[in-house]
């Protein structure tokens, strides 16, 4: 595009294929896995890239999620609403399986690699709806410890229906599903929960237990139902915790407040409190530690592509500015410091974006190569560590590239 007012102002970096600019992706991914969903991710590259899926990004953000915890009768509803931007971009994603590809070929023929695709064009556009997204792809695994449970669950979860009302699983075409483990007295250290899990009519695996307890920092909190840690009589245990009970009526999960976070405004994350909630027992009793750490496992591959996933959106905003900006007689790209700023943040992307793959291809392939499997556990928490910590200060330095038009929150790179 040019500048016809004669400006000198750059034109925004809308609409474009999100994935056929990118060529280090295109031939990552394939590499590991994708090459047979090409034609899929050109389309759904240029979907994402559209000026409409853009605007849901700025909107949905914009406009934070709400907490109404009673309605005009004083009876507690205890729901959270979304600007419809939100829904927008949650029912794009799900539409196209970013929370159930993987689960949807065997292992090794791709799916995964795909979905890691899709997900991290889709984070450059809009992140923070990415967690109900995610942790509803993760908690298969840790859900099918225990089969009757996954039984009722596992269509939902896999279905491609976005459904955001509040209702009994067995009336939803489809459903997203969180989870909650740390505790305000405790943190990270989960082993120090102090939420009561009381059994009814004996309790075991897949039997009601009445919760009583909290959790510090639950998000998307309206998901349709929870795995959350509580000590049982023989230790910390996992239970699945239904927002709705089979009856319609409201299981008891107040929420007291959402949090006011800095970034990732568009997804609530609220502090969660629970008295005598009904939630079923998932696996064994005092094995609620490696149930749910497969869910989380889930979660740490796709933390390592949404940090990737800032760092691209950021360089190319950064590559888009410097192409376009005029400075003493000549654009900025033209310099020769400039350009090598942005060569060095390119390089970057370019490097992160080969681990992201490696290590997409490898969960691809965990499920039937011991190898694969065994590296997953080692470069996992590596690339989550390195990738994130790496994030931050490429998104800054792109944004020092764009200069004072970055800090502006008509930009994207202040949420970025």
């Amino acid at each position: 595009m040019s500048d016809p007012s004669g400006s000198n102002q750059v034109p925004p970096l809308e609409p474009y294929n999100l994935y056929t600019s990118d060529p280090v992706l295109v031939e990552a991914m394939a590499a590991e896995g994708a090459k047979d969903d090409h034609d899929l991710l050109v389309a759904f590259g240029e979907r994402v890239g559209s000026e409409e899926v853009i605007a849901w990004g700025h909107q949905a953000n914009r406009h934070s999620p709400e907490l109404r915890t009673h309605d005009r009768y004083g009876d507690r509803v205890d729901e959270v609403e979304y600007h419809p931007a939100y829904h927008e971009l949650l029912g794009l994603s799900v539409s196209e399986g970013l929370h159930c590809l993987r689960f949807e070929r065997e292992p090794g023929e791709g799916a995964y690699v795909t979905r890691n695709t899709l997900l991290y064009l889709m984070s450059q556009v809009e992140v923070g709806h990415g967690c109900p997204v995610s942790m509803t792809s993760s908690v298969l695994p840790a859900l099918r410890h225990q089969p009757d449970l996954a039984e009722v669950w596992e269509p939902r979860i896999v279905s491609r229906a976005y459904a955001p009302e509040l209702a009994p699983v067995e009336q939803k075409p489809g459903v997203l599903v969180g989870m909650g483990m740390t505790e305000r007295q405790g943190g990270s250290d989960v082993r120090a929960n102090t939420s009561i899990a009381s059994p009814v009519n004996g309790g075991g695996p897949g039997g009601e237990y009445r919760l009583t307890g909290h959790k510090w920092f639950t998000s998307a909190p309206m998901c349709d139902g929870f795995l959350l840690l509580a000590q049982a009589p023989l230790g910390l245990s996992c239970f699945l915790v239904p927002r709705v009970l089979p009856d319609g009526s409201r299981n008891p999960l107040q929420l007291l407040r959402l949090k006011d976070k800095l970034g990732n405004r568009s997804n609530a994350s609220a502090e969660l409190e629970f008295d005598t909630a009904a939630g079923w027992l998932v696996g064994e009793e005092g094995r609620g530690i490696p149930t749910i750490i497969e869910m989380v496992n889930g979660t740490r591959i796709d933390c390592t592509i949404w940090a990737v996933s800032l760092m691209r959106q950021a360089v190319a905003q950064a590559g888009w500015h410097v192409a376009h900006r005029a400075a003493f007689g000549s654009t900025l790209i033209d310099k020769p410091l400039m350009a090598n700023v942005v060569a060095d943040l390119e390089i970057e992307v370019e490097v992160a974006t080969l681990m992201m793959a490696r290590l997409s291809g490898a969960y691809e392939r965990a499920p039937i190569d011991e190898a694969e499997a065994a590296f997953t556990r080692i470069a996992t928490p590596v690339a989550k560590y390195w990738l994130t910590k790496r994030s931050s200060p490429v998104v800054r330095e792109a944004l020092e590239c764009v200069g004072g038009n970055g800090y502006v929150e008509e930009s994207i790179l202040p949420r970025l």
